[in-house]
């Protein structure tokens, strides 16, 4: 593990960077590479960990042998109740826990440099304008997500299809705000317009931004960056029905 001794941010700058780069890891392993994870966690070996590194990369591993370690370490046997839940329940308790140790995590090193009163709530705002894992997993980040839906079932229709601002057509985009609003729709006011800008990733939970190219899964309606799915804009045109690697892995046989 990536102990401590090795790794020592000292400023809240630092540890809410190390506390990103370990929470991008732990959110691959659930969402893009999940099916990587789910096989890693194999209930017939001993009891393993979910850890996340500030190089945005997971492993799963047995805890560390020292005691005390030289960082919290994360809930001990999440492969022990893999084939005893439903996966999206597995994936679920996972996140919570992870959640529960990015936070320790980052507080411990905020305890060792000895963050002041401000240090500490200037540390936790920056941690908390992020979705959570569990909120990312679960496509509950930000009511948006709800709004997506009529989108979604838009966007196969090549007739409707829209040019964004840079010449792409749009049906592989959350839909940007009307410039223009018909009378029939006065009725709507600027929540709209803030449910389209808070839209985020179902695999990094990062904020939509117009100038990327993004694609919604058609099973769960989750938007994604075609980076972190590994989607091209060109790929995309030839896609009738898109599955993120979530659902995809949640469509295997079990046994």
């Amino acid at each position: 593990m990536d102990g401590g001794g090795q790794y020592n941010p000292r400023t809240v700058e630092e540890v809410f960077r190390d506390f990103k780069g370990r929470r991008a890891g732990m959110i691959k392993a659930l969402t893009t590479e999940v099916e990587e994870f789910y096989q890693q966690c194999d209930p017939e070996k001993e009891n393993l960990c979910l850890y996340g590194f500030p190089s945005e990369i997971w492993e799963v591993n047995l805890p560390a042998e020292e005691v005390p370690p030289e960082l919290p370490e994360p809930a001990l046997g999440i492969n022990f109740a893999r084939d005893g839940m439903q996966d999206k329940d597995w994936l679920s308790l996972v996140a919570v826990h992870s959640d529960a140790w990015l936070l320790s995590v980052a507080f411990y090193f905020g305890a060792r440099f000895g963050f002041d009163k401000a240090d500490r709530k200037r540390l936790f705002t920056m941690i908390n304008e992020l979705p959570t894992i569990f909120e990312v997993v679960n496509g509950t980040a930000k009511k948006s997500q709800k709004a997506n839906h009529s989108s979604t079932k838009s966007k196969s229709n090549s007739k409707g299809r829209e040019q964004d601002s840079q010449g792409r057509y749009s049906k592989q985009q959350p839909p940007p705000p009307p410039a223009i609003k018909d009378d029939d729709e006065e009725g709507l006011d600027d929540e709209d317009d803030d449910e389209h800008g808070e839209t985020l990733c179902g695999a990094c939970g990062e904020n939509y931004a117009s100038d990327e190219f993004w694609i919604c899964c058609d099973l769960c309606e989750k938007w994604f960056h075609g980076k972190c799915v590994k989607i091209t804009p060109a790929r995309a045109e030839h896609i009738k029905q898109y599955k993120c690697p979530s659902c995809s892995s949640n469509k295997r046989a079990r046994p």
